[in-house]
């Protein structure tokens, strides 16, 4: 079979074939980022296509369907309110970066500085004494009526005077150069996102982009970390820092449901601060402190991606469930430092867009760089008239946001007649602005087609550029940005609307440089100036909030329930397919075991009474992705749980956590050959492939297990996903035990068998005690020995251990130690008393494990009140 033909070939077949056969014409009036008015490509994508080794289709449809994959395995997701359920939707990265040239980034570059220098003074001075609104320069309806204006900090001067610490700017290519058509100053948000496009597209074209000496985009970040540090208020009276402890940083989200809540995870790891959300803090004494795992700890420096009104119930939005009551007076006393300030939403209007250039000229006594988009409050006469001459041609936009009780605004209701619109603005003018229609340009992008060809199209497309300050009034603007494409034939980017993102390469002459920078000393010796005072190092672990203690805890859980379940299926199936050597005790055993957990409905006829519909449920309910419980819940459960602690786990550990679940998923709808109904024997399914899986998820599983013990510092984060795992162990295991015996199953080799199995003990056991089959050489390895990882009294002993090591907890009450809550070894029942038999029974070995799950459970929800809703629980002194 000849090799398909590669897109890009010397003679007839080369670049200048690509631009004109593969991609259509971008439409009239936009600029082509690929191609040259006379079809030509332009040369940094004749560079770009030089340094790709292989361009067939299928070439290019292999490096795309990685970069899907890598979305998928990194969990990268992005939440759309929208959607059934507020569900989640998976990243959409273009494999094809954006391509920006050193030319092009040198006024890029200046722009944005500019514009973040003068976005900074304009809330120095609208917070302060006003002289824009004085001089007429900002009409104050404009900042007054906005509801991004902040009364309550009128007067408030942050450290140094920055308002902002990081400042997003949209922009639009054209011909004529880069225009500005947004500044997000509020939450700007795209940062993490970029730097996770990054990681997976030069990872696809590492020749090209070390050619192309693309610029590095971790320097932005380790600058703004810095800033962050350097903001965090000096020592108080009241909670002061002492020498060497460290600055507190937090970032506050507003939780898994907000839609980039991915990036808030990514960027708290990335720059190791401490992920939480509004009611992980509290505010004492005008001072903010973030409620962790062993009491409160005082907070200095607050990242925040929270909408402005919604950070203070108190002065702002009373309706607000995850702010925090009290910043804003913990802000004004100096105690905290929020990044961005609150207040600046009024610099997001379009309306502010007129007003930029006479801002500029006052404040900092120049031209703007980069141009604004046209534009025209209507809440001016003047600007009202002109707009309304240009009604048929420009785009109407909401000059302030929408706030609950307001009326629609018209724009919702679609396409309407220009008298309607006429009233309207007439009505309200000011809750209008016009924009001057700006083409966006069009960048390519690889379309992979059914028949395993494809094609390069193109979209069209925004670039977001960030600027972080220095703490010192500068700027370092993010080499590179967060570039959005439209959905295809639309014209509008939205990524709620099913847009697309790319990486942003922004190439340069100059070698590339390290990804560290020197060190400050070294810095200052070049420049020949003294070095400034050294930040103090952060010598505290990053501290474990009480909603993050939780779900480090339930991660334990869950992850060694999802083992214990897979355990019982692999061995369930198992002996469904030896039932020939299957006696009654161990199928009663069988049945109650998958009842408990969840593995068949509860209508489901025992394994004694039809095997063969028992077999089909148990693999029906392990195929439905909508179980309430079983072994598919359990791993988005714990998926769910590590979502949260994403910043204390390790990439490996995380993406393994995803496969997990994700893996068994598609196995599992690939294993089913025909629709079946739980309790039903008409599901057919292919027997090896369920058996695959479970055994790949056991692997999967055993990984996760390796790396919460050899992947995570031994803190009080690792202690409590320990703490929560042996809980699950020891209540499990007992459970496994008291089924066993109550079940008859222990008088049968093959329900010894079974309970060896699923203890994890069968080779051990046969290496002890060869070919015995009797309960006092059980009782010995899966009760007694201390070195058996899942012995109940080693469990039980390790588990005191680390329960030692907790803090007593957070409420300020007198608590009795967790270690003292569980009975020493001693006081255990002996092997004598545990193999006493009784009509074939054994009452004390069944009363002990009875204990023993009554214990956990009791234990869960002591360490459940004790340190994650800090319920005011009644000491005790032990658990009955």
């Amino acid at each position: 079979m000849p090799s398909q033909p590669s897109l890009l070939s010397d003679g007839p077949d080369g670049p200048a074939a690509l631009a004109g056969q593969s991609a259509p014409p971008v439409p009239d009036g936009h600029r082509d980022e690929l191609r040259l008015p006379d079809g030509t490509l332009r040369e940094p994508w004749v560079r770009f296509f030089s340094e790709l080794d292989d361009l067939r289709p299928d070439a290019l449809n292999a490096h795309a369907a990685a970069v899907a994959r890598q979305i998928r395995d990194n969990g990268v997701t992005y939440n759309v309110y929208a959607d059934q359920g507020g569900g989640t939707r998976a990243w959409q990265l273009e494999l094809f970066p954006f391509l920006v040239s050193e030319s092009d980034w040198a006024a890029i570059e200046a722009g944005v500085t500019q514009r973040a220098t003068l976005a900074n003074a304009i809330m120095a001075d609208i917070y302060g004494e006003q002289t824009l609104l004085k001089q007429g320069l900002l009409p104050p309806g404009l900042v007054y009526g906005h509801p991004g204006y902040m009364r309550p900090l009128k007067g408030y001067r942050p450290p140094n005077e920055s308002f902002l610490q990081t400042i997003a700017v949209d922009l639009v290519h054209t011909d004529d150069g880069w225009t500005v058509i947004a500044h997000r100053t509020e939450t700007p948000s795209g940062m993490g996102y970029a730097l996770e496009n990054r990681l997976i597209i030069s990872g696809q074209f590492a020749d090209a982009f070390r050619e192309m000496r693309v610029r590095r985009l971790p320097p932005a970040f380790a600058q703004l970390i810095s800033t962050l540090a350097q903001a965090a208020p000096a020592g108080t009276a009241d909670g002061g820092m002492a020498p060497g402890t460290g600055r507190q940083i937090v970032l506050l989200s507003p939780g898994p449901f907000n839609e980039t809540y991915f990036e808030h995870t990514f960027l708290a790891r990335y720059l190791g601060i401490t992920l939480v959300e509004g009611k992980d803090l509290t505010v004492r004494n005008d001072v903010v402190y973030l409620k962790t795992f062993g009491g409160l700890e005082r907070v200095d420096v607050i990242l925040r991606r929270l909408d402005d009104v919604f950070c203070d119930p108190l002065e702002l939005r009373v309706d607000s469930t995850i702010g925090v009551p009290g910043l804003l007076e913990a802000m004004r006393a100096g105690n905290v430092v929020v990044s961005n300030v609150p207040g600046s939403g009024f610099l997001e209007s379009p309306a502010i867009h007129g007003f930029m250039p006479g801002i500029a000229q006052a404040l900092l006594g120049e031209q703007l760089v980069l141009p604004s988009v046209m534009s025209w409050w209507c809440g001016e006469a003047a600007a009202q008239e002109e707009a309304m001459r240009l009604l048929g041609e420009a785009f109407v936009m909401p000059t302030y946001p929408r706030v609950p009780g307001d009326a629609p605004l018209g724009l919702e209701q679609g396409l309407q007649k220009l008298g309607a619109w006429r009233a309207r603005i007439a009505a309200t003018p000011d809750r209008y602005t016009l924009q001057a229609p700006l083409p966006l340009s069009h960048t390519p992008c690889w379309v992979p087609s059914a028949d395993g060809g494809g094609r390069i199209a193109s979209r069209a497309a925004m670039l977001r550029v960030f600027a972080v300050a220095d703490g010192k009034g500068g700027w370092q603007v993010m080499p590179g940005g967060f570039m959005r494409l439209a959905k295809p034939g639309m014209e509008a980017v939205s990524m709620q609307l099913g847009g697309t993102s790319a990486d942003t390469w922004v190439l340069s002459s100059q070698p590339a440089q390290g990804l560290m920078p020197l060190p400050q000393s070294a810095r200052a010796a070049r420049a020949g100036t003294p070095p400034l005072p050294a930040l103090q190092a952060a010598t505290r672990p990053l501290a474990v909030s009480s909603r993050a203690a939780e779900n480090l805890f339930w991660a334990g859980r869950y992850a060694e329930r999802a083992e214990n379940v897979v355990r019982v299926c692999r061995q369930i199936l198992g002996s469904i397919e030896s039932n020939d050597e299957t006696d009654d005790g161990t199928l009663n055993m069988i049945g109650q075991l998958a009842q408990w957990f969840g593995l068949v409905p509860p209508q489901t006829p025992s394994p004694q009474a039809s095997l063969r519909v028992f077999e089909r449920s148990l693999v029906s309910a392990l195929a439905d992705v909508s179980a309430i419980s079983g072994l598919m819940n359990t791993l988005a459960a714990h998926a769910r749980a590590a979502n949260e602690i994403r910043n204390r786990l390790s990439n490996d550990h995380w993406r393994t956590i995803l496969a997990a679940r994700n893996d068994f998923q598609d196995a599992m709808a690939g294993a089913r050959c025909a629709a079946g109904t739980a309790g039903h024997a008409d599901g057919a399914y292919d027997r090896l492939r369920v058996l695959g899986a479970l055994e790949h998820l056991s692997m999967q599983l055993g990984a996760i297990s390796g790396a919460q013990g050899d992947r995570m510092t031994r803190d009080e984060a690792w202690r409590l996903v320990f703490v929560g795992r042996h809980i699950e162990r020891l209540g499990t295991l007992a459970l496994f035990l008291e089924v066993a015996e109550g079940s008859g199953a222990l008088e049968s080799r093959s329900g010894f068998d079974l309970l060896l199995h699923l203890f994890d003990s069968t080779l051990t056991y046969r290496a002890l005690f060869p070919g015995r089959t009797d309960v006092a050489a059980l009782v010995d390895l899966v009760v007694l020995e201390p070195t058996n990882p899942r012995g109940l009294y080693g469990v039980l002993d390790r588990l005191r251990e680390k329960l030692a090591q907790l803090p007593t907890g957070a409420t300020g009450q007198s608590r009795v130690p967790l270690a003292e809550l569980l009975p020493p070894l001693d006081a255990l029942p002996s092997r004598s008393l545990l193999c006493q038999s009784e009509a074939g029974r054994y009452p004390k070995l069944a009363a002990l494990c009875d204990q023993l799950g009554a214990r956990m459970a009791k234990l869960s929800d002591e360490i459940g009140g004790r340190y994650f809703s800090h319920a005011g629980v009644a000491p005790e002194t032990d658990l009955p």
